[in-house]
């Protein structure tokens, strides 16, 4: 087992092109080659819970293939616990776990305490082990209610914290994260979010995160890495990404009727349809408590919401604006 502050992820000009088959005429088809790593460089240690982001094609779920051996790089190295992944992907394999958001690993038709216990044979996990882990993770993830109920009856939601489970039963030091909260409502992420707190502070897992909801990534990582076409552009600590790239917010408002876009000190109105209107202002200027005081002073609200910078929006910003200081 390694111990926190050693590397246990270590990669280095890593590449992976594909050939893909383009239509070029009525019946011909080329041969084109399309890099979707290009030359990416990381280090993460033990214990951390890195955010791992970009825009969709940016490459992350290609590296996160790469990184338990699903996928064999087309050049560079990579280290995971010490093991490459492409030629050791057994032993690996019960070194990490891995959640891919939109698949599961659980068995559709079998009841969910059925596809823990079949899990425990496939990574040869002691059984009072395994009975141990159980049970701490049916508390906190409070899956008692579902576990009889087969795969395919199961919600989002409670999938979703089965396949969590499923990935951290037998104790891996490291695991993969790939959109582990799209589709699920507000109650399920919050959920899904301080399980991954829990299981990081108090088990010591190491966290790789790719997801494309940033306040996923504001309550969980320190470090983010952002990739793009390929590229990482930018790995450090979140705190100074939004302070500089994820300042505007968006204060979306619900009037009792149509009017006029709305005057306020420190807001700009981006859209208006019908009685909903769209308020983009600054962290930096106004707090989102001040503006909505301001805009219930000129109109009588009905609903409000606030939406965060989107991955997309900050990547284009970075674009913009460049890094340099």
């Amino acid at each position: 087992m390694i111990s926190n502050g050693d590397a246990v992820i270590e990669v280095r000009r890593l590449e992976k092109t594909f050939t893909v088959m383009q239509k070029t005429g009525r019946l011909r088809r080329t041969r084109q080659q399309v890099q979707a790593v290009a030359g990416v460089d990381f280090t993460v240690e033990a214990g951390e819970m890195v955010g791992y982001i970009g825009p969709n094609g940016a490459g992350k779920s290609t590296t996160i293939k790469m990184l338990t051996g699903i996928l064999v790089p087309s050049g560079g190295t990579i280290r995971v616990v010490g093991l490459e992944p492409s030629r050791r992907r057994v032993e690996l394999a019960r070194r990490i776990g891995v959640v891919f958001g939109q698949r599961t690993q659980l068995w559709w038709d079998l009841p969910l305490r059925d596809s823990f216990e079949l899990l425990r044979h496939v990574y040869r996990v002691a059984p009072d082990r395994h009975a141990q882990n159980l049970a701490a993770f049916i508390e906190l993830l409070d899956m008692g209610p579902f576990l009889d109920t087969p795969v395919r009856q199961l919600s989002l939601g409670q999938r979703m914290r089965g396949d969590l489970t499923a990935a951290l039963l037998h104790d891996p030091e490291i695991v993969y994260l790939d959109e582990p909260t799209i589709g699920l409502d507000v109650v399920s992420k919050a959920q899904v979010r301080e399980f991954l707190a829990n299981v990081n502070r108090e088990r010591g897992t190491t966290v790789l995160l790719t997801t494309h909801d940033l306040a996923d990534i504001e309550r969980l990582c320190r470090r983010v890495m952002i990739i793009d076409h390929g590229r990482v552009i930018y790995d450090g600590e979140l705190e100074t990404i939004k302070q500089r790239f994820g300042t505007e917010r968006t204060l979306v408002v619900d009037l009792e009727e149509p009017g006029p876009p709305i005057e306020v000190e420190g807001a700009e109105v981006v859209k208006v349809e019908g009685p909903r209107q769209w308020l983009r202002f600054k962290r930096t200027d106004v707090t989102a408590a001040d503006l909505v005081a301001r805009v219930a002073a000129h109109a009588h609200l009905v609903d409000l919401s606030v939406e965060e910078p989107d991955i997309e929006g900050v990547v284009r910003r970075i674009y913009v604006e460049g890094l340099d200081p």
